[in-house]
């Protein structure tokens, strides 16, 4: 996916082409598993997939998507970010803090709002860049396609970056999820980023080339 493909898509889309629609959101539907991932711990898991999160997101956006005012793609993925973090808030309310024994009560959006916005910066960090304040405009439409090239990773690449750069836990954490060392944990999480990093940059030159 290239950002040139995804605004003559949502220029199509806002002009009229309703038909395009799915086909825009699914342009996206990595990037909100992403978003749901890091939210959810294993215990919830359990009750809750990020799959299922995305999927409703995704139905409410196609249903509400006349209420959409923007038109760029910053807007449209910081749209698709707040249904995503209503979605999430609801979920942990339904089946987490309604139980009696637990100490909390209420879930604030506000705080799950903090929380994915801060996996979207982590994400970011991934890809080698300085936050610079032009990068910091474009942070989020390349957490999109970043977003996308982890899906390219094999599966325990992927997920000790989700639990290290997006859940932001310690490697001493992480090692005790994975089940390995901490010393395995911290070489597997390097080798993750080092070709994450080349998937990245391999995507920019060839945004470059075809530009």
């Amino acid at each position: 996916m290239t950002d040139s493909h995804t605004s003559h898509l949502l220029a199509n889309v806002l002009s009229g082409g309703a038909d395009q629609l799915g086909r825009l959101l699914e342009l996206y539907r990595n990037y909100l598993n992403m978003l749901a991932d890091s939210q959810l711990d294993q215990k919830l898991r359990a009750r809750v997939s990020p799959s299922d999160v995305v999927q409703e997101t995704m139905l409410e956006a196609h249903r509400d998507f006349q209420q959409f005012r923007g038109r760029s793609q910053a807007e449209f993925a910081a749209w698709l970010r707040q249904i995503l973090v209503n979605n999430l808030a609801r979920m942990i309310e339904r089946h987490v803090l309604t139980r009696k024994r637990d100490v909390r009560r209420q879930v604030s959006i506000d705080q799950v709002k903090e929380s994915v916005e801060r996996s979207t910066v982590l994400a970011n960090v991934l890809a080698g860049r300085e936050e610079t304040p032009s990068v910091h405009l474009e942070r989020h439409e390349r957490a999109v396609v970043l977003a996308n090239l982890m899906q390219q990773l094999p599966d325990h690449y992927r997920q000790v970056l989700v639990l290290r750069n997006l859940q932001g836990l310690s490697f001493q954490e992480v090692a005790l999820q994975l089940e390995r060392t901490e010393p395995a944990t911290k070489m597997l999480w390097m080798r993750a980023v080092k070709k994450l990093r080349g998937l990245f940059e391999a995507n920019e030159v060839s945004i470059s080339a075809s530009s």
